[in-house]
């Protein structure tokens, strides 16, 4: 069963006068509506209609810069959630927004309204990469907010954007050791895409904007992912979700997009432990049956069996899967020479990778 089910509101542009140079947010959230009462209130109940009862869900304004946007407006959209909140018919509301736009007024008010997580949009701790992104704040207004966010007691994720304009191998790693002193509960990683009608497609166009190629997103995400998960900060997404608008037929114009780059970033991931796994324990010229959950089993296979197809090659083996509903999500067993081993993804890339 999922932790948690997301019921999303979309606020596009709601509250931002900047125009970051990636950002066409009507077309990535594929949104045009105007957002009411009537809206959000016909969006939570047609989203609890389809939930699970039991199930734990939470009321997320997503999209825009949410704190600031009027104050009325953000009391009518937090009052609503928070009827729903008193009701126990959701469990908790989570709100995204710029790090520039937190104060302790602010804070003061989410906090009436029983507001519990706060994400705030970073996409880099580089300044230059911030000032050439067009991004209207600092890596020290990210600093300030999560120290103030802080103090107040929210959860606190952060998003980055590896591959923005003026971005490099460096820089990423840079921001990523930023953030992972900022200690934030979890991140979203999402690599740059250039957006029809944004700036960042005239700077493509020109050729002054050279994007990510889709190896290098998988290969970047895969080595931010573990230094997360290393230092306890959950991933919980990397990529944007698919719309009618974000792929290639639709509002992407270049960059690593993909449907299903998280997994392919987490098989990737898998890959670098089994032949971590493998070369420790010698594992050549064998039989070897890799038991994984049924959910789990395409991500270790590999989209088109590409982690079989390498591994079986590099150690001269024949590899094997099965599965097991007694296994949790993500851990794996290996059975080979009469002997079963067991593994845990997340307990080996912080022990081990």
């Amino acid at each position: 069963m999922k932790d948690m089910y997301i019921i999303p509101i979309f606020i596009p542009h709601m509250g931002c006068p900047f125009k970051c140079v990636f950002c066409n947010q009507n077309a990535i959230t594929g949104q045009n509506l105007k957002i009411d009462e009537k809206f959000v209130r016909y969006t939570i109940n047609s989203h609890l209609n389809t939930i699970p009862f039991k199930a734990k869900k939470e009321v997320s304004f997503f999209g825009g810069s949410f704190t600031g946007i009027p104050m009325e407006m953000q009391n009518l959209y937090l009052g609503i959630a928070n009827e729903y909140l008193k009701e126990k018919r959701i469990d908790a509301i989570r709100l995204s927004t710029r790090p520039d736009y937190i104060n302790n007024e602010i804070l003061d008010n989410l906090k009436r309204f029983d507001v519990s997580i706060i994400e705030l949009g970073v996409q880099s701790m580089v300044d230059d990469v911030l000032n050439k992104s067009h991004r209207g704040h600092t890596s020290m207004d990210v600093e300030n907010a999560v120290k103030l966010i802080r103090e107040y007691d929210f959860k606190l994720g952060l998003q980055i954007m590896p591959g923005l304009p003026g971005d490099n191998l460096d820089r990423i790693r840079t921001t990523c050791n930023k953030v992972i002193k900022l200690k934030p509960e979890f991140v979203r990683i999402y690599p740059t895409l250039v957006v029809k009608g944004t700036y960042l497609e005239k700077m493509y166009e020109k050729g002054d904007y050279i994007p990510l190629t889709l190896d290098e997103a998988i290969n970047i995400s895969k080595e931010l992912y573990i230094n997360f998960i290393k230092n306890d900060i959950d991933v919980i997404r990397i990529g944007l979700q698919p719309t009618e608008n974000i792929n290639y037929n639709g509002d992407v114009v270049a960059g690593p997009f993909h449907p299903s780059i998280g997994q392919l970033v987490e098989s990737a991931v898998i890959y670098d432990i089994l032949k971590d796994i493998f070369e420790k324990l010698n594992i050549k010229e064998k039989v070897l049956t890799i038991i994984t959950n049924p959910k789990f089993l395409s991500t270790v296979i590999g989209q088109k069996k590409v982690n079989k197809y390498l591994l079986e090659k590099e150690f001269n083996i024949d590899l094997f899967f099965r599965t097991s509903n007694k296994l949790n999500i993500e851990d794996f067993a290996l059975i080979f020479d009469k002997k079963i081993v067991r593994f845990s993804k997340i307990n080996y890339l912080k022990r081990k990778l």
